[in-house]
């Protein structure tokens, strides 16, 4: 959603309220803020679809628990049985599912609106594929603990972006040039993933294969932690580049005309996407999709010509409780992981979206 823009006052009465936007006037004479209502509509509704699913995470299983026994347990009044079910068992997954979904949105949202181009997306370009490969050789080279694993995705998908930023940069970076060599190192990064998997002992490629489908399914508090401490540093930091953001997407020259420090702001936001789809990766393997498809639902929900990073990371952590929800009810025996239907989910997303853009370009 961003930070509100403000407009001088008498400039704002001269020129009228854009359409969808209400002004908030403030005791002083010389600022009116503008607010997005359909923006602040489709938030709220968002949120009261996270509290519900929140609700039915903690609840619903198979050891089912009323809302007061839930409640009583927080206010730390429950009995030590409910104790268990609720902080050892379902809420690290459910805080897991809310952070890893709103990291993969808003890392994805920012690529987004860098490229110009809705393909532009993390586990499209090559980000969630170098933090696996950094992820796999500490897995089947070194066989490291979780931190391990952890700490070389991050290193994995730094490495990658770095890469990318190089090869994509001449004159500035272009929005196609960028997912263009994003997708030739994703393809390489797959390479070399496969690669590793064939050189490990049988216990490691099993490990491997475990971890790159992507799965919340054993995930505890400490990773739950973990995103939750990256993307309440790094979400304001993103937030507050939300204008800078909005004026690169109209490419350099304008962003630069209206006083935007081009390459500066595109490091810093950059650097935001990576760390943010790092550890989201680091912390559950990758999970395909999320960072594709929420930015865009979200911007279809509100209307607004902003980057929407707060709707996005909303309706990200919301799609990606939907999914685990639905998977642990649908196939309860089977433990299957959130990120085969997520990948299910977002392939056919994918298609409906080339098919949409191509007969937008026949049209």
């Amino acid at each position: 959603m961003g930070p509100p823009a403000r407009i001088p006052r008498a400039r704002a009465e001269s020129a009228g309220t854009p359409t969808g936007y209400a002004p908030l006037r403030t005791r002083g004479e010389r600022v009116a803020l503008r607010v997005h209502v359909r923006t602040v509509v489709a938030c709220a509704v968002l949120a009261a679809g996270l509290l519900g699913m929140a609700v039915l995470a903690l609840t619903v299983g198979d050891f089912p628990l009323s809302p007061s026994e839930v409640v009583s347990v927080l206010a730390g009044q429950g009995s030590p049985g409910h104790e268990f079910i609720v902080f050892t068992l379902r809420m690290p997954r459910l805080l897991t599912a809310l952070f890893v979904g709103a990291s993969l949105a808003v890392s994805g949202a920012i690529l987004q609106r860098l490229s110009g181009n809705p393909l532009g997306s993390p586990d499209i370009i090559g980000f969630t594929n170098g933090a696996a490969t950094g992820a796999l050789i500490v897995i089947v080279l070194v066989s490291g603990s979780m931190l391990q694993v952890a700490l070389g995705a991050l290193v994995g998908g730094v490495v990658t972006a770095v890469i990318i930023y190089l090869l994509a940069f001449t004159r500035g970076v272009r929005g196609s040039r960028f997912i263009l060599v994003g997708i030739g190192i994703a393809a390489m990064a797959l390479a070399a993933n496969s690669y590793l998997i064939t050189r490990a002992s049988l216990t490691d490629a099993l490990a491997a294969q475990a971890w790159l489908v992507g799965s919340i399914n054993k995930v505890g508090t400490e990773q739950a932690v973990a995103v939750g401490l990256a993307l309440a540093v790094l979400l304001p930091v993103a937030v507050y580049h939300g204008r800078a953001l909005s004026l690169l997407g109209m490419g350099d020259d304008a962003a630069k005309a209206l006083g935007v420090g081009v390459e500066r702001s595109r490091l810093v936001l950059i650097a935001v996407s990576v760390v943010l789809a790092a550890i989201a990766t680091a912390a559950t393997g990758p999970i395909l999709f999320v960072a594709l498809a929420a930015p865009q639902l979200a911007q279809r929900l509100t209307g607004s010509p902003g980057p929407g990073l707060i709707p996005a990371a909303l309706m990200g952590a919301l799609l990606l409780l939907v999914g685990d929800f639905a998977v642990q009810r649908l196939f309860s025996t089977a433990a299957l992981p959130v990120g085969t239907a997520t990948g299910l989910i977002g392939g056919l997303y994918l298609i409906w979206l080339l098919i949409a853009e191509w007969r937008r370009g026949r049209g």
